[in-house]
């Protein structure tokens, strides 16, 4: 018992809980900045991504080849207009599609 009534008034190296409050939430406020830092430029990244893939082109073609006894007729495949790629759709409205956006940043 002397021992726990020793650390219960013994103070030295004691921090106040002010500051403890004040550290905690400096590191919250730096946490929650970087985590909308990086979910902004996640978003960003997958708007990319999806340009890359909707500029993605599957038609394909190549010429025939003669050679000296032999030779191959050539082939054409045309990549069809799909139900996402029209603006509106045969009832004349729009698709229900995922469209993105980009607008440039204003410079300066």
């Amino acid at each position: 018992m002397n021992m726990l009534t020793k650390f219960w008034n013994d103070e030295a190296g004691f921090v106040v809980s002010s500051e403890l409050v004040l550290i905690g939430t400096i590191l919250v406020l730096g946490v929650v900045v970087g985590l909308a830092t990086v979910r902004d430029q996640v978003v960003q990244e997958l708007g990319d991504l999806a340009l890359a893939i909707s500029n993605i082109n599957q038609s394909y073609s190549f010429s025939g080849v003669t050679g000296h006894t032999s030779s191959t007729a050539g082939s054409v495949f045309t990549d069809l207009t799909d139900f996402c790629d029209t603006t509106t759709d045969g009832a004349g409205t729009e698709p229900e599609c995922i469209s993105v956006q980009i607008t440039a940043a204003p410079e300066g």
